[in-house]
C-alpha cells in the first residue's frame, strides 16, 4: 500500500520548480558574465600585442585555428569572432560607464549593439 500524496504536494512541486528555474537562470548569468570577461580579455590581449608590432590578419587567423584545435567542440573562436572580441574591447574600453553593463547582456546582443552603434561607440 503506497502513501497517498499530500494535498499540498502541488505547492511543493511549484516551489521546487521555481527554485530550479531560478538556479538555472543564475547559472546562465554567471556563465555569460565569465564569457564576456573572457572575450574582453582576448580583445585586450590582441590590442596590447598589436601596439608597436606588425600583427595583421594572419595572426588572428592562426590564433583562431589554434584555439579551435585546442578546444574542439567549443564555439566562439572563429576568426570573425576573435576580430569581434578585438572590436568589442576597442569600443568599450574607453567608456567606463558602459563597461559593467556589457557583461549583463549576451555576446550576440553585444555584437548587435556594436554593429548598429559603431560610429557612436568610437572613442572620440
Amino acid at each position: 500500500m503506497s502513501n497517498p500524496i499530500p494535498e499540498d504536494y502541488r505547492n511543493l512541486l511549484v516551489e521546487v520548480k521555481q527554485r530550479i528555474r531560478f538556479a538555472q537562470y543564475e547559472a546562465l548569468k554567471a556563465v555569460n558574465k565569465e564569457l564576456i570577461a573572457l572575450y574582453w580579455d582576448i580583445g585586450r590581449i590582441i590590442i596590447t600585442r598589436q601596439q608597436g608590432a606588425s600583427w595583421g590578419k594572419s595572426v588572428v587567423e592562426q590564433l583562431a585555428k589554434d584555439l579551435q584545435a585546442e578546444f574542439p567542440g567549443i564555439g566562439g573562436f572563429s576568426t570573425r569572432n576573435i576580430w569581434n572580441m578585438r572590436g568589442f574591447y576597442v569600443a568599450y574600453s574607453q567608456n567606463e560607464k558602459l563597461q559593467p553593463l556589457v557583461a549583463e547582456i549576451g555576446w550576440t546582443h553585444n555584437l548587435v549593439i556594436l554593429e548598429k552603434c559603431k560610429d557612436d561607440l568610437e572613442p572620440g
